[in-house]
């Protein structure tokens, strides 16, 4: 039996991850579960699968929590450190970080340096902090096993030991607005941008889907996954979300990974890893597939790619700037504070204030998001 710590497990990725639990009775064991502040929820959760311990980073919240937990055995704590708490006390074999933005990269770390293995679908973890992941991974000898649709596909395309990998070919909807023009853009509400017209996301990421912000994130982190130089990860507009992703190689194969727009899918495969096991999730139709089609994604209406591509290429904590900026501007969008383009205005503006660091540690890492996210809420509220 697989032991499981979930964080986020009262968002969307979290919430799906139990669903993979629940048909699968007797392999997983529910051992923490942690959320930021639906402390409803996660209450229920515990109800159900009985954790030894569950926590909310959010201090309002921690104290109903206390209050109502009604579960014998099943400590409650508050904040990441009761998430890292958690992770030194309970017993752990994998942990879905699901928690969203650049919070996740601390116990991130924590669980590579135990030597637990990681089902990682927050890609910010590795767009902020790619370099120390990737080294307390290598130390350890712990699995990242990815949970993105597009990177499970990837990893699943990926030859082993193949010498031929040309390049990586990474698929994406085009969000909402794939065929508004830009002075459109200017008048996108946020009730416009959530809904996405493929997949059923978190608040946070269906933005990024609308910005392409997300997919840049997802060029940033496949850098890190599978060692491929920016260069050659290539964006194609993908609008039927069909194809997850692709990869080629360099006798000219193209491998491609398909299936149906349910996350569930690569939860299950990071789960379940290196085994596939039968599932009841909806099957694709290929008669019912009237046509697959590619576009190149647009850099002027969609600027936000643009500035990703340009954050790995300088390196460094660029990337790290890039998503605090992002994290601040998304909720400032939603919130009607920042208008949908002004995002992009805004980052940009982040990435050339805040000071760049090529080699920096994790306490520069801390500094630079905090920097950052000031200099960005400084620019909205200007």
């Amino acid at each position: 039996m697989k032991r499981l710590a979930i964080l986020g497990a009262t968002g969307s990725i979290g919430t799906q991850t139990l669903q993979v639990v629940d048909a699968f009775p007797g392999e997983f064991e529910v051992t923490i579960l942690a959320g930021h502040s639906n402390w409803q929820l996660l209450l229920q959760q515990a109800e159900k699968y009985h954790p030894q311990c569950m926590i909310v980073t959010e201090p309002a919240a921690y104290e109903k929590l206390k209050q109502e937990n009604r579960n014998p055995g099943c400590t409650v704590l508050c904040g990441m450190q009761g998430v890292l708490q958690a992770l030194d006390t309970y017993p752990v074999d994998m942990l879905v970080g699901a928690m969203s933005g650049a919070a996740g990269i601390e116990p991130t770390l924590k669980a590579l340096e135990m030597g637990i293995d990681l089902a990682l679908a927050n890609k910010e973890t590795l767009v902020a902090g790619g370099d120390l992941v990737r080294k307390a991974q290598q130390k350890s000898g712990a699995k990242i096993l990815p949970v993105d649709s597009e990177h499970s596909a990837i990893f699943q395309c990926i030859e082993p030991d193949s010498k031929c990998l040309n390049k990586i070919l990474l698929t994406a909807s085009g969000g909402p607005f794939r065929t508004w023009d830009k002075e459109a853009l200017y008048q996108v509400t946020p009730a416009q941008a959530l809904k996405h017209p493929n997949w059923s996301m978190g608040q946070k990421i269906t933005i990024d889907s609308a910005t392409l912000m997300n997919k840049g994130l997802e060029v940033i982190e496949a850098n890190w996954l599978f060692g491929v130089d920016y260069d050659n990860i290539q964006v194609l507009v993908h609008p039927q979300s069909i194809i997850h992703s692709m990869v080629e190689y360099g006798d000219g194969t193209v491998l491609a990974h398909l299936g149906k727009a349910d996350m569930r899918i690569p939860i299950q495969y990071a789960l379940t890893y290196p085994e596939r096991w039968q599932s009841d999730v909806p099957r694709l139709d290929l008669f019912a597939t009237h046509q697959l089609t590619f576009e190149e994604p647009d850099l002027q209406r969609f600027p936000n790619l643009r500035l990703a591509y340009e954050a790995i290429a300088k390196g460094g904590n660029m990337p790290c700037i890039l998503n605090a900026a992002n994290e601040v501007v998304n909720l400032a969008f939603r919130e009607g504070k920042c208008g949908f383009l002004q995002m992009s205005e805004v980052i940009a503006e982040t990435m050339a204030k805040t000071s760049f660091i090529l080699e920096p540690t994790y306490e520069d890492y801390v500094q630079t998001d905090r920097l950052a996210r000031q200099i960005a809420k400084e620019r909205i509220n200007n």
